[in-house]
């Protein structure tokens, strides 16, 4: 009887001990697809936003020469509504951004980085232009190198 109990006992252990080591294991496998789907956002989101801004650069590149060149023209118009369009894309993505990004001073550099673009048009001339124009490139680049290592 004694060695039927004593087999029991050690079955219920093995099985308790069994069962935890389990819902470890399990918790653990959850903790890491959670962290990897996270990370697989992170580089979704931020590309999305680096794109966006590279492609509000070119369209406020575009919106101030038409309106240097042809300005009150047709193209000069349409230039502009076509930076509207960008402007909110880019916007949309910086909202992404801000929702995934747990570090302040990267979501920081992604709302300066959309600032600096934001006000390219408003250059007085072609060098203040293109100077603004390298101010968002080297604000976009800042970004990137923060948001870098946390999606390595």
């Amino acid at each position: 009887m004694e060695t039927a109990l004593i087999a029991v006992i050690g079955t219920l252990l093995g099985v308790a001990a069994t069962h935890w080591f389990q819902s470890r294991a399990a918790e653990r496998t959850a903790v890491l697809a959670r962290a990897e789907q996270l990370r697989q956002e992170r580089i979704s989101t931020y590309s999305a936003f680096a794109g966006a801004v590279v492609d509000y650069r070119h369209s406020q590149n575009d919106r101030w020469f038409r309106a240097v060149r042809e300005p009150g023209s047709e193209e000069a118009e349409e230039s502009r509504h076509a930076s509207y369009r960008q402007r909110t894309a880019a916007r949309q993505a910086l909202f992404r951004v801000q929702l995934v990004c747990d570090e302040p001073k990267t979501r920081q550099l992604a709302e300066d980085a959309f600032e600096v673009t934001n006000c390219m048009h408003d250059a007085t001339g072609e060098a203040e232009r293109a100077k603004r124009s390298q101010e968002a490139k080297d604000a976009l680049a800042r970004f990137i190198a923060a948001a870098a290592p946390g999606v390595r």
